[in-house]
Parts: structure tokens; C-alpha cells; sequence
């Protein structure tokens, strides 16, 4: 029924073959449905596939954000059932109950309502999240309104948590689905369901004089969220040590520690640092989600000449592919799209990381510990000893380590790893301000990738605009370029938090050396004209390849400014 859905989806226009074989290809490797993977790409909305899924089954699509829901029809499916199954009931019909479901395929939930409730079900359709925002809108427990609960009884509290609240947290293990529990277990737990819920990469808690300032890091920018006592920072960081079996009694030294837990449905990991301040300990915690790394290559937001460069590079037996910009810009999810793209059973793939952030099956993972003197240098020698094919450096930070990795590269090995530079073309000079030999560097990198992330359009509420003549003027937009763009905004709705953006795209600046940027290397030229050789030979820079999607719709011209002036 599947594929009759989407078949359907493409027929009515909404989505093209190619987009549907896209999303069947994602679909595969993430063990999800197609339609799920449709609307994870951004090719159609929930609402589209609610809508087509009714239609196929002669059901009705409902909007639930119009619909208000008894408490006595509420009251007849417990809170624990609508949130597992997610199912809302809807109202009494008769003898039966009609109750809004995502998918009208889940039999075993319907006979699993039908045996609770002892009465016929009926199903209308609607999509999961809205489903979800309807339970705890209708059975009140939103965690939004949870945390802040709980933070305002602390405030009109005079109790001191601290001592008590430490003691109760070492004593209740390091899960975050306890149920029950003191104040503060369930005030954490809260926090990183909430940070989910809103989509955001980190948590940061930060101690201030009078105060402790909670704020989410969301498509690449912090949003402040909530402001707990003072007086709850011991028992809060106590908490967080406590899960991520980081000792509790230092408090003088920076510390890092790991979450693996399981929040609803999801499996996350979250790497956990904490950093003695004026004020006292702040936490940066960094939500890792398996799913975002097993997106595939052709996900990544490559332009068509790009991926099939892309591709031809990491295909190549030997050689350094290096991938460069700053932090939160994407590096690792691109590498391990490639490591994916080349795990199969007749390579063998060994990984230096520091730390190591995912797990992934049938690569040979191995974590830096500089503290009993396991470094890059050394886990690198130790590799070439074991036979790989492809080797990962977490990243070439020092002179030892990127000489080992040329090595390597130089006697047969296909080498990644990762560069902190503004650009593709400056990740050359850099090696060279290592004091790595030119030669070595002419002759080993094939090639390097600059990467940045810009905010998404938002599909919930985007609709088109058109530039001002200066945006046109700043932009460089030849008439040409604006014959075949499609310029759209998102005006911001609850969906985006009311920004215009969800999500983000990769913008790339892909550089392969050829003889005339070798040859620049082993002359040491600068950074520029490196550049410029480059582009001669077709490269696009970062802002180019941006524009290109504020062109297409997917983002706002705001973003290439904000590239523009080095944003990140």
C-alpha cells in the first residue's frame, strides 16, 4: 500500500520520480517508511501524506489543531496507551469510538484499543507529530509547560535541593525514563526531552551570579529557554555527573563524560562537558543522533557536479580527502556518509576519533586517550599495521599527526580527516604552517571540502517573495539567474518557533588539486591565489553554492549574507 500511497503522491504532481526514488533510497537505509522519508527530505508535508494515506483507505483527514477534545472522551484512553500507540481518541460514535492514528495500516494497535476499550474503533487520519502535540495538549503534560512548572515551584519555594537532591540522584541510577523520582531527576529529564522536542543539537547550562541560564542551540542558534534558581545548580550537575558517570566530587578540573539513554522511542547519546566557571560548573551537553549520519551522500545537499565528484573522489584508492570549516558545520555527518557509502565486506575500515561520537556497525572504531598516551600519531601506526583500505583521522590538529596521515596515504591507503579552516583553499597553507613538506602536500591530498550549514526555509509556512533591487545589486543576481529563481521566505510559524527556518543545508565549496594548484603548493603561493586557480578550474565557493539554493527556495538570501560576513 506503500507504494500505491506514493505512487499517488507523485501522480498528483507533488513530488517527482526522482524525489520518490530519493526517498526510497533513504527509506532502505534507515529502515523507515517511504512516505516517512519523503517528509524527512522536505519533499511533501505530513499533512500530504495523512491526506493521500486517507484517500487510499476511504478514510478523512483531519486537522487537529481545530479540534477540541472532551475530557470524558479523553478519560476513556489512559495517558500511557495514547502516548506509546499514538492514538487520540475523538469522540463517542454510537457504539463505537472514532480516534485520529497515523497510519490506518496499524491493525495490531486498533485490535489493541478494540480489546481495552471493548468497542468497535473507527480511524480518521492525521499526522504523527500533530498527533503527539494533541496528547499533550489535551491530556496536559506538555513538557514545555512541565519545565516551566517545575521551575516556578522552585521559584516560590524556599527549600534548599541542594544536599538532599545530590544523595537521591546518586541512589537512582543513570536511565532518564525513571519514572517518579525527586524534583531534580525529573527537571533533567524534562530538559533533554524538551531539547528534543524542539529539534536542538546542544544544551547549554550556564551559572550566573543570581541565576542559571538554560538555552538550546536550534538549526544553529541559541535560544534562551528557561532560568532556574541559583541554588539548583549543585543538585542539577550532580544529576547530569551521575548519568554520565563523570565523578562527582571534582569540581576544580574540566570534565567529559557520555549519556547513552533512551527518550520515548529514541535512542540517543549525549557527550557531556562540564566547565568550572566564576559562577560554578556549566554543561555543554551535545545530543548525537544515529539517525542524522545514516542520511547518505546524496542527502547531504551536494549540487549535481559536486556529488558526482564527490563520489569519483572517495572512490579512489588512495590518497587524503580532507574536509574543513569550523565546529557544528557538519564535518562528521558527511564523513561518515562516505564511510557508510564504503562499508562493505570486502573493505577494511579503521577510525582514530577523539572522542568517538557514533557507533557504527562493521567500522573499526578506536578513541584517542592522550592521558595513558594513546594518541592520533600512535593509533595511526598501530593502524597500518592491521591492513585497512580506509583510515579516518578524527583530525589533523599537529605536525606528528598529519605527517603519519600522508604516510599513510602515500603507501596505499584512501586517508579522511578533518581540518579546522575558514575555507578549501586556506586547509593548504595550513598543512604548510604545520611545517609539513609542500611536496609531501602536493603529492598527497586529492582533494579538500569546505563546509557550512544555512538554515532551511521553513515547508510549514514558506511562501514566495521577491528581492529588493539592492538584494538583487549586493547579490550579483544577473537577469539570467533571476529569469529561472524561485525566491522563497518562510514567515514563521509555531513550527519554526517562529523564525521562517527549520532545518538546515549543507553548502559546499569542493576543491580538487590538479597540476597548477600542485605546483602553487610545492611553490608555497598564498591562500588567494590558490583560490583563484581553483575557481578557474569550476570550483564554486561557499557563497556561491548558497546562493544557489536561496535561488532554488530551500533558503533565504539572509543566509548567504550571513555567510558572507563569516557566519557560521
Amino acid at each position: 500500500m506503500s507504494n500505491d500511497i506514493c505512487q499517488q503522491l507523485v501522480d498528483r504532481g507533488l513530488i517527482s520520480q526522482d524525489q520518490l526514488g530519493e526517498a526510497e533510497g533513504m527509506a532502505s537505509s534507515l529502515g523507515i517508511r517511504t512516505e516517512d522519508a519523503l517528509v524527512k527530505l522536505e519533499y511533501v508535508d505530513a499533512s500530504e501524506i495523512s491526506t493521500a494515506q486517507a484517500a487510499q483507505f476511504g478514510y478523512e483527514a483531519i486537522d487537529l489543531t481545530v479540534i477540541e477534545v472532551p475530557q470524558s472522551v479523553i478519560g476513556l484512553v489512559p495517558e500511557s496507551v495514547a502516548r506509546e500507540n499514538a492514538v487520540l481518541p475523538l469522540r463517542i460514535d454510537g457504539d463505537s469510538i472514532v480516534v485520529a492514528i497515523n497510519d490506518p495500516m496499524k491493525f495490531e494497535v486498533i485490535d489493541k484499543l478494540r480489546f481495552i476499550l471493548n468497542r468497535e474503533i473507527k480511524c480518521e487520519v492525521a499526522p504523527n507529530d500533530a498527533i503527539l502535540t494533541a496528547i499533550n495538549r489535551h491530556y496536559g503534560q506538555s513538557e514545555t509547560e512541565s519545565v516551566d512548572s517545575m521551575l516556578q515551584e522552585f521559584t516560590e519555594t524556599a527549600i534548599d535541593f541542594t544536599q538532599t537532591e545530590i544523595s537521591q540522584a546518586e541512589a537512582a541510577g543513570d536511565g532518564i525514563d525513571e519514572e517518579g523520582g525527586s524534583p531534580i531527576i525529573k527537571l533533567v529529564n524534562l530538559i533533554v526531552s524538551e531539547a528534543l522536542n524542539m529539534r536542538a543539537s546542544d544544551i547549554h547550562i550556564e551559572p550566573f551570579e543570581d541565576r542559571i541560564r538554560i538555552r538550546y542551540r536550534i538549526d544553529g542558534k541559541l535560544i534562551e529557554r528557561d532560568s532556574p534558581p541559583k541554588r539548583l545548580l549543585g543538585a542539577i550537575v550532580s544529576r547530569i555527573k551521575i548519568m554520565g558517570g563523570i565523578d562527582i566530587a571534582e569540581k576544580r578540573r574540566p570534565q567529559d563524560g557520555r549519556i547513552k539513554t533512551r527518550v520515548g522511542p529514541k535512542e540517543i547519546d549525549l557527550r557531556v562537558s562540564i566547565m568550572p566557571t566564576n559562577h560554578g560548573q556549566g554543561v555543554v551537553m551535545r545530543i548525537l543522533d544515529r539517525d542524522s549520519i545514516k542520511i547518505g551522500i546524496r542527502n547531504l545537499g551536494f549540487s549535481e557536479e559536486n556529488y558526482r565528484t564527490f563520489q569519483n573522489i572517495i572512490r579512489r584508492p588512495n590518497g587524503i580527502f580532507l574536509v574543513t570549516g569550523p565546529t557544528g558545520s557538519g564535518k562528521t555527518t558527511t564523513l561518515y556518509s562516505a564511510l557508510g557509502e564504503l562499508n562493505r565486506p570486502d573493505r577494511k575500515i579503521i577510525t582514530a576519533e577523539d572522542p568517538v561520537e557514533y557507533l557504527l556497525a562493521g567500522i573499526n572504531q578506536t578513541e584517542v586517550r592522550t592521558s595513558i598516551g594513546v594518541t592520533f600519531q600512535k593509533i595511526i601506526k598501530a593502524m597500518l599495521r592491521q591492513a585497512p583500505n580506509v583510515i579516518l583521522v578524527g583530525e589533523i590538529r599537529d605536525l606528528e599527526t598529519a605527517e603519519m596521515a600522508i604516510q599513510a596515504s602515500l603507501t596505499g591507503h584512501l586517508v579522511f580527516s578533518t581540518l579546522h579552516t575558514n575555507d578549501a583553499p586556506g586547509s593548504i597553507t595550513r598543512l604548510i604552517d604545520m611545517h609539513v613538506q609542500p611536496f609531501l602536500v602536493a603529492s598527497s591530498v586529492m582533494a579538500v571540502l569546505g563546509q557550512r550549514l544555512a538554515r532551511r526555509n521553513c515547508s510549514k509556512c514558506v511562501e514566495p517573495f521577491t528581492p529588493s533591487q539592492s538584494e538583487i545589486e549586493h547579490f550579483d543576481i544577473t537577469p539570467d539567474m533571476l529569469a529561472s529563481a524561485t525566491f522563497m521566505r518562510g514567515k514563521g510559524c509555531n513550527s519554526c518557533h517562529h523564525t521562517g527556518f527549520r532545518g538546515r543545508v549543507a553548502v559546499h565549496e569542493l576543491m580538487t588539486m590538479n597540476a597548477g594548484i600542485r605546483e602553487m603548493t610545492f611553490n608555497r603561493e598564498p591562500t588567494q591565489n590558490i583560490r583563484r586557480q581553483a575557481r578557474l578550474f569550476g570550483m564554486k565557493t561557499l557563497d556561491e553554492d548558497c546562493l544557489d539554493k536561496a535561488l532554488k527556495g530551500q533558503t533565504h538570501l539572509s543566509e548567504v549574507y550571513r555567510l558572507q560576513k563569516g557566519g557560521h
